[in-house]
């Protein structure tokens, strides 16, 4: 089975249908799956005896699969690294949170930056954005600790075809031919007609998302056409273990994705 149970605390089985290597760490699960679900939304990955995981949607193919994008960093996934592979069988529970809606980036100009594992949960979007017909209008900056951290390499070639993309390292060895620099040396040199109305879509860990918001807000976009992922403060999935409130909201039911001008106060 390979969707939702009326029980939201009890996972359901998936199979592991595909493996894409990105880096060492860095590796993308195609697991079978049939429900409902959008970017930004994410899935409990559950080992039993070894715990759960919170996995952001990296990407879907609806009514087939789901991609969930995983740094091998614990008990949980470095279970999973080592012991499943294609074909094998994992507990999933989801998919949780709201997502992003894409129909609100698919008019007229959009900005999209994402640092490093932030580029998981919005590559729906980018996807999405790609296939648009005024794709020339959107603009996305991905950045990466280094050549070597870069997820995504045959999407990234592909989107730089389609929309104006540019891909950043923070560092790179000598020699290297690209960009270098945080994502938000970049937001200066968009070229945008009308930043009043531009969307924009900011995912990453919280300094480089406050920055680039900030960089956002200079340029001219307003609080209210921006949207921020909160997946990193991800925990249980329903609410009950409090890891994730801030304030009066739990991000993993009020989000992760929020509107930045109703969220401001949550960055850290």
């Amino acid at each position: 089975m390979s969707s939702h149970n009326a029980n939201p605390y009890i996972p359901f089985a998936s199979q592991i249908l595909e493996i894409v290597s990105h880096t060492n760490r860095e590796h993308t699960f195609r697991m079978a799956f049939t429900g409902k679900v959008k970017p930004g939304q994410f899935f409990e990955v559950s080992i039993p005896k070894y715990g759960e995981a919170p996995i952001s949607v990296s990407g879907i193919e609806p009514g087939v699969s789901v991609d969930l994008t995983i740094r091998n960093v614990g008990r949980v996934t470095g279970e999973l690294f080592a012991s499943f592979g294609v074909g094998s069988t994992v507990l999933l529970r989801g998919p949780y949170g709201n997502g992003f809606d894409v129909s609100l980036y698919e008019n007229g100009e959009c900005v999209v930056v994402a640092g490093g594992t932030g580029v998981s949960p919005v590559r729906g979007v980018i996807e999405h954005l790609a296939h648009t017909t005024d794709a020339a209008d959107k603009h996305v900056i991905v950045g990466f600790r280094s050549p070597e951290d870069m997820l995504f390499r045959a999407d990234l070639e592909r989107w730089a075809q389609a929309l104006d993309l540019t891909v950043t390292v923070d560092g790179a060895p000598e020699g290297y031919v690209g960009n270098v620099g945080l994502v938000t040396k970049y937001i200066p040199t968009l070229e945008l007609r009308d930043p009043a109305t531009t969307t924009a879509v900011v995912v990453g860990p919280p300094a480089m998302m406050r920055f680039s918001v900030m960089g956002l807000l200079e340029r001219g976009l307003t609080e209210d056409h921006i949207w921020v992922s909160q997946e990193r403060r991800m925990c249980c999935g329903l609410g009950k273990c409090g890891h994730c409130r801030i304030g009066e909201k739990y991000v993993c039911l009020d989000g992760p994705v929020f509107r930045y001008d109703l969220s401001k106060d949550m960055i850290d």
